[in-house]
């Protein structure tokens, strides 16, 4: 890696980190830059994973006042959280670099109309399907993104947001911190089977976790000071960007 490429990764990482704790996608950000110093595909997707644990830890500290009181919610979720991405990252593994390729954008494009009408679904789910809690639909349904963001967890913060919000009595920007912590269990799961299984380009992931470290406050102070509004829609601008970039980049 030259000079150049690594102040491009560092830079790179802190804008993830900063994407990351603000809305999800990051890695539409660092993944790309990975690819183009040379890695190969499934070390750059290890690399990246093993990287943006420092920064998912500061955004999730970043919003420990929205986390206040939620402690025996996230114990249950964590729990399908990380065997979901355990899961994942054992597919990484073994199956063929493509086999995600198409169900990727179909399930940040749902994502994407779930979070566009939460606020109408979760008034007609509403003594359903909700509860304070989420019940085992939500638990069934992180489990499942999980393994999705073990494989690859471009826009795994988007499906987060997008069933906790469905499924959650909670307001969104506590939806949000929860999904910063949920990020840093899936991420920290899979790095851990990827450290025994996988090849890690180690220089690539310091320069990942340094600027993503540095970024995530940045997210979270911004995603903060917004409206639920104008959070929802800067959700949905970047997840947006996201999807076009994978379908047709």
């Amino acid at each position: 890696m030259t000079l150049w490429e690594a102040v491009a990764v560092l830079l790179a990482g802190f804008a993830g980190g900063a994407l990351n704790t603000a809305v999800g996608s990051g890695t539409l950000v660092t993944f790309p830059v990975l690819l183009a110093t040379g890695l190969p595909p499934v070390t750059a997707t290890v690399s990246n994973a093993l990287g943006l644990i420092p920064g998912s830890v500061s955004g999730a500290y970043a919003y420990r006042r929205e986390l206040a009181g939620q402690r025996r919610l996230l114990i249950p979720l964590c729990a399908s959280a990380a065997a979901g991405g355990l899961v994942g990252a054992g597919l990484l593994m073994v199956l063929p670099p493509g086999v995600f390729a198409t169900v990727v954008p179909v399930l940040v494009g749902l994502a994407l109309l779930l979070i566009a009408v939460q606020p109408l679904l979760t008034r007609a789910l509403r003594g359903r399907l909700t509860r304070p809690g989420g019940g085992l639909p939500l638990r069934i349904g992180l489990g499942l993104a999980s393994v999705y963001g073990g494989y690859f967890s471009a826009g795994q913060g988007i499906l987060y947001v997008a069933l906790s919000g469905a499924l959650l009595e909670a307001p969104l920007q506590r939806i949000n911190a929860l999904k910063n912590v949920l990020v840093a269990q899936v991420n920290a799961v899979a790095a851990g089977f990827f450290l025994i299984a996988a090849d890690i380009d180690w220089p690539a992931a310091l320069l990942i976790a340094a600027g993503a470290t540095a970024g995530a406050p940045v997210g979270a102070r911004a995603a903060q000071r917004l409206r639920p509004v104008a959070l929802r829609v800067l959700i949905l601008t970047v997840g947006t960007a996201g999807l076009l970039h994978m379908t047709l980049g």
